[in-house]
């Protein structure tokens, strides 16, 4: 196979990519990765740019990884920036480094793209010798999958690393009603009080998917979205022509939520969906009220995948009080080669540590869910 790096992802044929995708997760999509690029979110100025390297026998694309040269570790939800910082006291330059991953969501899917995966980990055994003639410290792989973790456990120098994130499985309710009748009484009667207190104040909740919305309404969502980064003196990660790109070439694919009071727009959740999946991603409103987040985040998003028939529902990283309300610990895997042989040493040593304390923290962190017991 032919190695070859493009840093558009418009000069792939969006038909040859899609054909590479194991199933129909949105994030690795070519429209999704294109509009992030095309939108402005990636590129000069953001510290993110695309380097996807793909494989090719003769005319056919065998097998590629998405891909991106970084010069910081910002919009990647796995956290090394103690080891950039190891690196700058030592006198060891950490950027840029090559991610692989998809931009600014935390989610675990496919990585490396390939009809068949063995074939395809010619790619990954190619990173040593990129990362040497492209100047890189390492390469990062976040969020895999299974089949690919199988795969990269018997790579040498690549080391491993867990998370923790919290998910939400519709075990094959028919309401939101059969949900709570599921778990105990106090925490059942907490979650009640709580929708409770949201109405009250005059709040209602309209789901819209994309071919449903206008401009407008994503000129809502956007600033709602860049809200939530203003208010902490942040630039947001996205542009707002993203979301027009993504509404016409994926529009199937999502789901708004809008937060009315007494008729008024006033908050907004904004999610992607799969066969099987509610992807919670964006969030944000006008101003702050009492709840609401965790009525447009979290129980709302419950209740669409209810109503769709969806068996799951992710609504992103961290965020331990997702227990309380039903989202379960799940372990996630990340991949990283370090090239400086003692940068890597002293990482394998704290990953080691690191993993025993997640594993030990996933396995106490169900002793808060509130499910009945027995």
């Amino acid at each position: 196979m032919n190695m070859q790096i493009v840093n558009r992802l418009a000069e792939v044929p969006a038909a040859c990519w899609d054909a590479l995708l194991p199933h129909e997760q949105p994030f690795l999509r070519h429209a999704f990765l294109s509009s992030l690029e095309d939108s402005g979110s990636l590129g000069p100025g953001s510290g993110w740019r695309a380097e996807h390297l793909l494989a090719w026998e003769g005319d056919e694309l065998r097998a590629a990884l998405p891909a991106y040269r970084k010069r910081h570790s910002y919009g990647e939800y796995v956290f090394d920036h103690g080891w950039a910082d190891a690196c700058r006291r030592a006198g060891l330059r950490y950027y840029p480094k090559l991610l692989c991953a998809v931009p600014f969501s935390p989610v675990t899917g496919p990585r490396l793209l390939a009809p068949d995966l063995e074939h395809g980990m010619d790619l990954i055994r190619a990173l040593p010798e990129h990362l040497l003639a492209q100047g890189y410290s390492g390469a990062h792989i976040n969020f895999t999958e299974p089949d690919l973790n199988e795969k990269m456990a018997t790579e040498a120098h690549w080391l491993e690393r867990w998370g923790c994130q919290y998910h939400w499985h519709n075990r094959d309710y028919r309401d939101f009603q059969d949900f709570l009748d599921t778990l105990s009484s106090r925490k059942r009667k907490q979650m009640r009080k709580e929708r409770e207190q949201v109405a009250a104040q005059g709040f209602e909740f309209e789901w819209m998917c994309g071919a449903e919305l206008s401009e407008a309404h994503w000129d809502f969502v956007y600033a709602c979205y860049a809200n939530t980064y203003e208010v902490r003196g942040q630039a947001p990660y996205l542009e707002r022509a993203f979301f027009s790109l993504l509404a016409e070439r994926m529009p199937e694919a999502l789901r708004v939520v809008f937060a009315r009071q007494r008729g008024r727009p006033v908050a907004m959740a904004f999610c992607l969906m799969d066969k099987g999946t509610l992807y919670g991603r964006y969030w944000g409103g006008l101003a702050e009220f009492d709840r609401l987040h965790f009525e447009t985040c979290f129980y709302q998003g419950m209740d669409q995948a209810i109503t769709l028939g969806l068996t799951r529902f992710d609504a992103g990283a961290q965020g331990e009080h997702k227990l309380i309300r039903g989202f379960e610990p799940v372990i996630t895997r990340s991949w990283h080669y370090l090239a400086h042989p003692g940068l890597r040493a002293a990482v394998a040593e704290f990953l080691e540590q690191e993993r025993a304390g997640i594993a030990q923290y996933a396995l106490e962190a169900r002793q808060a869910l509130p499910y009945r017991q027995g």
